[in-house]
């Protein structure tokens, strides 16, 4: 099953059927909010408010941990995230969608691993996307004729305040292409539940980097918010057929067995409570 992440306004997807909200579970805790789970062209889907309907949620509060077990308890195998963003490049335009292939995480105040005391699990994150479903994104992108560049990083900030002038400029200077405040832990969580992850970066405004940043007006910024939802929309109906698998199919870039020489700790030294909530994230490793 595909699930998105991201705003209310990538939901209304014309053809979405059977659609219901059921209340997701976690023994890490409460989710963002319910799921919404319908049927496109008679494939499932799921989709997550990563905010909260309303935008209830601000960036440090989502419960990134629970949003991920959830998804994985629902039947879900793979992520599409969808992200506001602040440009960093004069390239990448407002409207500009950018198929993210690398993070910098600036986060600080965040649980960013299932594992810990009891349970220690170290995950490969070099290569932090799932470059199947970047391949998918970029052909759905072309489709719905939506403005997409392939590849750039997304420097993750804590928040909920934006960037200083010279903290932007730090991040231009490392190479970043984009900057937000949501995709940190969520890309380190979905790797380490063997999830198959990518970031669909819609980009609203220059960051303060930029000489016309004062001159950006909320009118503009809210215009560039709709029309990113109604590419976002498209932009998911799209990708929906292009990603669907055999349930034995593997992921070729092995995103579904990450954990396979993550586990650290030796069984005999587990903490079982700890291994109890990690049934659904871990259970395929946990059970040997």
């Amino acid at each position: 099953m595909l699930a998105v992440i991201g705003g209310s306004g990538v939901y209304d997807i014309d053809g979405l059927e059977n659609t219901r909200w059921v209340a997701a579970e976690s023994p890490f805790g409460a989710p963002s909010d319910e799921v919404l789970l319908g049927e496109l062209d008679g494939q499932p889907l799921a989709f997550l408010p990563r905010h909260g309907r309303g935008h209830r949620l601000p960036p440090s509060s989502i419960n990134f941990r629970a949003n991920i077990d959830a998804l994985k308890r629902l039947g879900v195998t793979q992520v599409v995230s969808v992200s506001a963003v602040g440009s960093l490049r004069e390239d990448l335009t407002p409207g500009t969608f950018v198929i993210v292939d690398q993070f910098i995480d600036r986060t600080f105040a965040r649980e960013k691993s299932f594992f810990g005391p009891g349970l220690v699990a170290h995950v490969s994150m070099g290569h932090p996307v799932c470059a199947r479903l970047g391949d998918a994104l970029v052909e759905a992108a072309s489709a719905a004729d939506v403005r997409c560049v392939r590849g750039g990083t997304y420097v993750v900030m804590e928040g909920p305040q934006f960037s200083t002038k010279a903290e932007s400029e730090l991040y231009r200077a490392w190479g970043c292409a984009v900057v937000g405040m949501t995709n940190m832990p969520e890309a380190k969580l979905a790797r380490e539940a063997e999830l198959c992850y990518a970031t669909v970066a819609m980009v609203t405004d220059f960051d303060c980097w930029h000489p016309d940043h004062d001159h950006v007006t909320v009118e503009m910024i809210v215009r560039t918010l709709v029309a990113n939802a109604t590419h976002a929309r498209a932009l998911v109906r799209a990708v929906a057929p292009r990603v669907v698998q055999p349930d034995d199919a593997p992921c070729p870039c092995g995103c579904q067995r990450a954990l396979e020489h993550a586990l650290i700790t030796a069984p005999a030294a587990r903490d079982p409570l700890i291994a109890g909530r990690l049934a659904m994230v871990a259970g395929r490793v946990l059970a040997r």
